[in-house]
């Protein structure tokens, strides 16, 4: 098998292939759990600056003394980048294509999560179906759990987001 023939990729050109990002709603089967890698370790570097970024100023997020003493060996990674880090895995094998987020529903923080836990990503598809008011759309929902290095669910929740009826004519059109 040549690089041309695998899966992942399309053919573009004379000895050219380009990577494929999202899929269409033909490539979507309710039930098929997808497992997201590369799985990406939590740096310190970015938790701190979503502090920053979202002007933070919990405690449990940043005082070594104060999460002590009540009960954390550490620091918690604040909940917005763990929930953008697992959804943030997703992207490339489902709504990569996307033409708009239309609902995150059931989000649960399930575990704790620290600077240097190691976190990966599934989705099962729950429903994925032809928008009536955007026939060019089809709207899929899928259920997002993460994990952390010890297998412990860390988070979870339901997306819904708009993908294209036909994902060929969208890469044609925008080079995708």
């Amino acid at each position: 098998m040549t690089s041309i023939d695998q899966q992942g990729y399309r053919r573009v050109g004379e000895n050219r292939i380009r990577e494929l990002v999202g899929r269409g709603l033909d490539e979507f089967i309710v039930g098929q759990v997808i497992e997201h890698r590369p799985a990406r370790t939590v740096t310190e570097t970015e938790h701190v600056q979503i502090l920053a970024l979202t002007g933070n100023p919990a405690p449990v997020h940043s005082d070594v003394e104060f999460c002590h003493r009540i009960g954390h060996k550490e620091v918690l990674v604040c909940g917005l980048l763990t929930q953008n880090i697992v959804l943030g895995m997703t992207v490339r094998s489902t709504s990569g294509l996307t033409t708009g987020n239309l609902a995150l529903d059931e989000v649960r923080f399930h575990h704790p999560v620290h600077v240097g836990d190691t976190l990966r990503a599934q989705s099962e598809v729950l429903t994925a179906r032809r928008s009536k008011s955007r026939p060019e759309n089809g709207i899929v929902t899928c259920r997002i759990e993460g994990y952390n290095q010890d297998d412990q669910k860390i988070f979870s929740c339901t997306r819904t987001f708009l993908v294209p009826t036909d994902a060929d004519t969208v890469r044609d059109e925008t080079g995708y």
